[in-house]
C-alpha cells in the first residue's frame, strides 16, 4: 500500500499567503481567466473547437420552443382593388359569370379583412375572413367561400 501523504494546504497552515505572493493576487476569479466557461465566446474561436468537442455544436445559439402555428398574411379589401389590373393581368384574378373570382392562397394569404370598399362583385376563395369584411363583400352580391 502506498504511504499516505499530507495534503500540501497543511504545510500552508499559519502562513498568511499560502504561498501566493502578495495579498491582492489570487484574489478573484480574473486571475484565472473568470469563471465556469467564461472567455470562451464570440472572439475566442479556438476556444469554441474545444467546446464544441466537448459539448457538441448546440452549446452555442438559441434553444427553446418554437411555434407550430405559423402567422397568417392577412390582406385587405383594398389591397385588392388597388392591385385589381395587376392580378387581372397575373391571371390571380378571373371573370367567371358575373363574379370575380380570386383565390387568395395564390398571392400566399390566409386571411382577408375589411379595410376599404369593394367596387365589384367577388367571389373570393380564403380560409379565413372577418365579419366585416364579409358583410361588404355580400352586401354588393359577391361570396366568400371557406375550405
Amino acid at each position: 500500500m502506498p504511504a499516505r501523504r499530507r495534503k500540501k494546504v497543511v504545510k500552508y497552515r499559519g502562513s498568511h499567503t499560502h504561498g501566493g505572493g502578495a495579498k491582492k493576487k489570487r484574489r478573484g476569479a480574473g486571475h484565472r481567466g473568470g469563471r465556469g466557461m467564461a472567455g470562451s465566446g464570440k472572439r475566442a474561436h479556438h476556444n469554441k473547437q474545444l467546446v464544441f468537442k466537448l459539448y457538441g455544436k448546440d452549446y452555442f445559439g438559441r434553444k427553446g420552443f418554437h411555434s407550430r402555428r405559423g402567422k397568417s398574411k392577412a390582406v385587405n379589401i383594398s389591397f385588392l382593388e388597388d392591385n385589381f389590373e395587376r392580378f387581372l393581368q397575373g391571371k390571380i384574378i378571373a371573370k367567371k359569370d358575373e363574379f370575380f373570382e380570386v383565390s387568395l392562397d395564390k398571392i400566399g394569404c390566409s386571411k382577408l379583412l375589411s379595410s376599404g370598399k369593394p367596387a365589384r362583385k367577388y367571389l373570393i376563395h380564403v380560409k379565413n375572413f372577418s365579419k366585416k369584411a364579409k358583410e361588404k363583400i355580400e352586401a354588393l352580391g359577391g361570396k366568400i367561400v371557406s375550405p
